[in-house]
């Protein structure tokens, strides 16, 4: 049978294994994106379409560039690629991404069933098939999305062995076309995941045990026969070693293309990842090994699963009179009973035990830290093609028992059951996976010894904003585990959330005095996990709320950067404190040094952006908001202040593509009544007032009591001749701002001018000498209202006091000699006028008389910087909007041709009023 002709697999056996897999699965697809998905899926910025194909080959799984040195070294583009797909159709909806992985698993299952048909009889292949298709230990690499590398790389990997069970033709020849398509199916398993390479030595095994019928002593005998001379090696053997070379050669050829991506170098992991790969000799190798029947035995008792067993979760074995020795010992002599049946005696049954235990060893190799350390102790997803190895032991063992007529009834009950029983808390087990809250609580009923069980719930109840109870969870992490520097970080970052600095200061200190202090000549990178290092950041980012402790905290960033010269995050966050300590320059440094490890951050080119804008270079902060637009085009910072810069360089070539941009803002953010305004702006300078009107109305409808939005809509409608309509508007206007000078300036005009109501206008006017008695424009404005009261001497002497607050006006100086005029001609006896003191100096005047209130500039809310954190918790950086009517204290081209288009309308004004003065 082993030898003989590929079995075909029906449509019936398809159709059961499907519906198997779906039924044990449905439920998974209501499932969210927990634990390692928010870092490979959520965060993971390679998925986008704006990120170029070939960054994929170029980062790790988790989407750090595989020459970074916090790098986990995991490359598997491959499936990076398929999450891309799913992104291309649902962006971030879970659902997508577990039916996928469902269908991966039930692929899976039916080729190990072909695989199964070598080995074992037609209904011993099924019951493999169907143990692998429900076994709870697959929940975590089918429900969790992060599996999919191990689902990818198990297709590959069984397609890269059935291809090579077909390279032997008659006679024994060599078929070299399958050993090429194994080769490559090896080649593509392994950008799935790193363990499709030990399918060569799988091949290697049925080569020689299975293909080519030897056994150990066969073998041992040939050996000792060519080296004694006595005899030569025969021709089928030959064959057999030109085959196995090419396999190795191929081997070897992947093993060094895969050591020069990940630069020879091995991913950093810490004492709580993996306890035993820091501790001395005998605990590392006794509890390395006992790790070995751990793993086993949650294949044949899969009742307590665990997403997380790194930290505390197994006790070391720190003597040889640990009872857990005992374990060891039995499963290697269990093990080794088998591997002297299958190597030491021919026939089918030796043969299928030889197979199903390569299959569970070999792929298992990658993560036994016999030859590297890894980043966990158990993990149960990296059992899902050594539980194959199992399921074929357990169905051949089922058809030992089951041919014996006194066991076939009691083999097929407890078969039964098994199988029922395994899909059942398949079933319950993937709700455990549905939210991260649900599945570390399930993690901490197995076991209570483990941190980051205790800090991943404080997690999730924190990204619900229960900063009380997550609190308690964190705590309790700093209990199981006094030195866990990722515990005492959590604990002050939430007392900071809970506005209880002095708490959170002295939980990062203590997390800070945690830290492995600087040995010299030894590289401080490798000894400590790159995530602790942002015990320097939280602390800073803590004390420089404090603007006496801005330098304190400058030199917690300078000491980051000291550390690990290659800490993005801190050049970022320095550059940001930089800028508040008005030292743009410096911030300046700060983020080109961020740019130089990490050229492809569009967060980074908007903040050296701003800091352009700080400098007052903004073609050169045009040029950088375009760079992050590049590389993300729906970066809304960067379309929105884009927009404005563009809108204010008073350029009209600029205009198409500031209205386009803030079109996109508006896409992106539907609900902020700011993009809606600056469209209004920017047909204002178009001349486009319906379209400005529109625009203004939906900031408004949005925000009701939006400033800048309800002046401009006032001034839009008395600009067009819509007085009235405006009446209404600045209404509204000065309910939720009383004191907005313009706003009642032109309200006072509309009242005069239009509505022909002085005392109206008068109480507007006197209103802003209320607020400001040196306004010049609402003073004079008064002294109008005075004289078309027919009030002259007070028209006088209110003009006189204008005067002296502008003593260079010469109209004020005309109309002041008009009134007097008028005063001498009706006989009307002049009170002595007391003098007014003059000011030193006139303030440049940017505001005119009465009616001819001039648009104010655009608001833009003020750039910031975006904050561009690794911790999944620093999430939104909103902006906040400036004061409606704030001026700018320095006066651009532009405002120099504001304020002369306003001189000229206070010319025309002064006619008009002259004429009123002279009585016509």
């Amino acid at each position: 049978m082993l030898e003989g002709k590929m079995a075909d697999i029906n449509f019936k056996e398809v159709t059961l294994l499907v519906s198997v897999v779906a039924a044990c699965y449905w439920n998974s697809l209501f499932c969210g994106f927990v634990f390692d998905d928010v870092s490979a899926i959520l965060d993971n910025k390679d998925l986008h379409p704006s990120t170029p194909l070939k960054t994929l080959f170029q980062n790790d799984f988790w989407g750090t560039p595989m020459s970074e040195e916090r790098s986990h070294k995991s490359y598997r583009p491959l499936t990076v690629l398929t999450f891309r797909l799913n992104y291309l159709l649902s962006e971030l909806k879970p659902m997508s991404y577990h039916l996928l992985n469902t269908v991966f698993h039930a692929v899976v299952s039916v080729i190990f069933l072909k695989v199964c048909k070598l080995f074992l009889d037609k209904r011993s292949s099924v019951i493999a098939a169907l143990l692998f298709a429900v076994h709870p230990i697959h929940t975590e690499a089918v429900t969790g999305v992060v599996g999919r590398a191990e689902l990818l790389s198990s297709v590959f990997f069984l397609a890269a062995f059935l291809s090579y069970t077909k390279s032997k033709g008659p006679d024994n020849s060599i078929v070299w076309t399958p050993i090429a398509l194994t080769v490559l199916l090896v080649a593509v398993a392994t950008l799935c995941k790193e363990q499709g390479i030990t399918v060569v030595g799988i091949c290697c095994v049925y080569e020689v045990f299975v293909a080519q019928g030897y056994t150990l002593p066969l073998l041992c005998t040939v050996a000792g026969q060519f080296l004694r001379g006595k005899g030569s090696i025969p021709f089928s053997m030959l064959q057999t070693l030109i085959k196995l070379i090419v396999l190795m050669f191929s081997t070897l050829l992947l093993v060094v293309i895969r050591v020069q991506v990940i630069q020879s170098q091995l991913p950093v992991f810490t004492r709580f990842d993996n306890p035993a790969a820091v501790s001395p000799t005998p605990t590392r190798q006794l509890t390395f090994n006992y790790l070995l029947p751990v793993n086993a035995w949650l294949l044949l008792n899969p009742s307590e699963l665990c997403c997380d067993w790194t930290m505390g979760t197994i006790p070391l074995i720190e003597s040889f009179l640990d009872i857990r020795n005992l374990a060891t010992f039995a499963f290697f002599c269990f093990l080794g009973a088998l591997g002297i049946f299958s190597l030491r005696y021919p026939g089918d049954s030796s043969k299928t035990v030889l197979m199903a235990l390569c299959l569970m060893a070999l792929p298992f190799i990658p993560a036994s830290n016999l030859f590297f350390p890894v980043g966990f102790v158990v993990a149960e997803r990296v059992l899902y093609v050594p539980s194959m190895g199992f399921c074929i032991l357990v169905a051949h063992g089922w058809q030992k028992i089951s041919n014996k007529s006194v066991l076939k009834k009691l083999s097929w009950i407890c078969l039964s059951m098994v199988i029922i029983t395994h899909a059942l808390k398949t079933l319950h087990r993937n709700w455990d996976w549905e939210s991260e809250y649900t599945l570390f609580m399930s993690a901490l009923k197995v076991n209570k010894n483990n941190a980051k069980l205790w800090n991943n719930v404080g997690h999730a109840l924190e990204n619900e904003k229960n900063f009380e109870r997550a609190l308690k969870y964190f705590l309790q992490a700093t209990y199981v585990q006094p030195d866990d520097i990722g515990a005492h970080m959590n604990v002050g970052r939430t007392y900071k959330n809970l506005n209880r600095t002095r708490e959170a200061e002295e939980s990062y200190m203590l997390a800070k005095s945690l830290m492995p202090q600087i040995i010299p000549g030894k590289k401080y990178a490798a000894r400590i996990a790159p995530n602790h290092l942002n015990v320097y950041i939280n602390l800073a980012n803590l004390i420089r709320a404090n603007e006496s402790r801005l330098e304190e905290a400058d030199q917690l960033y300078r000491q980051a950067i000291s550390m690990r010269p290659d800490f993005k995050q801190a050049y970022i966050s320095r550059g940001e404190l930089l800028l508040k300590m008005n030292k743009p320059l410096k911030a300046k440094e700060a983020y080109l040094k961020a740019l130089e490890l990490d050229r492809n951050n569009a967060d980074l080119w908007y903040n050296l952006a701003i800091v352009s804008i700080e400098l007052k270079e903004p073609n050169e902060a045009l040029k950088n908001f375009n760079r992050a637009l590049e590389l993300n085009p729906k970066h809304k910072l960067a379309l929105f202040n884009s927009a404005i810069l563009m809108q204010e360089s008073g350029e009209a070539k600029l205009r198409p593509e500031a209205r386009k941009r803030l079109l996109s803002y508006i896409n992106e953010e539907p609900q902020d009544a700011n993009g809606y305004f600056n469209l209004g702006m920017l047909a204002m300078d178009d001349k486009k007032d319906s379209e400005a009107e529109m625009w203004m109305k939906k900031a408004i409808k949005l925000q009701a009591d939006f400033r800048s939005a309800l002046f401009n809509l006032a001034l839009l409608y008395s600009q067009t001749a819509k007085e009235l309509k405006a009446l209404p508007i600045l209404e509204e206007l000065l309910r939720y701002y009383p004191d907005h000078t313009k706003g009642l300036i032109l309200k006072g005009d509309i009242l005069m001018n239009q509505k022909k109501d002085i005392p109206g206008a008068k109480k507007c006017f006197e209103k802003i000498l209320e607020m400001d008695p040196s306004n010049v424009q609402g003073k004079h404005n008064l002294c109008v209202v005075y004289f078309e009261e027919k009030d002259l001497l007070k028209a006088e002497r209110c003009l006189v006091e204008t005067l002296a607050l502008a003593p260079h006006e010469e109209y004020i100086q005309r109309h002041l000699s008009i009134v007097r005029d008028k005063i001498a001609s009706s006989g009307i006896v002049e009170q002595p006028v007391s003098p007014v003191d003059k000011t030193s100096s006139a303030e440049e005047r940017d505001e005119i008389p009465s009616d001819d209130v001039k648009e104010i500039t655009s608001e833009p809310r003020p750039a910031q910087i975006m904050k561009t954190n690794n911790h999944k918790n620093s999430k939104s950086n909103k902006q906040s909007t400036k004061s409606a009517d704030k001026e700018a204290p320095h006066k651009t081209t532009k405002d120099i041709k504001e304020i002369e288009k306003k001189r000229v309308a206070a010319l025309k004004r002064l006619e008009e009023i002259e004429r009123i003065l002279n009585g016509e």
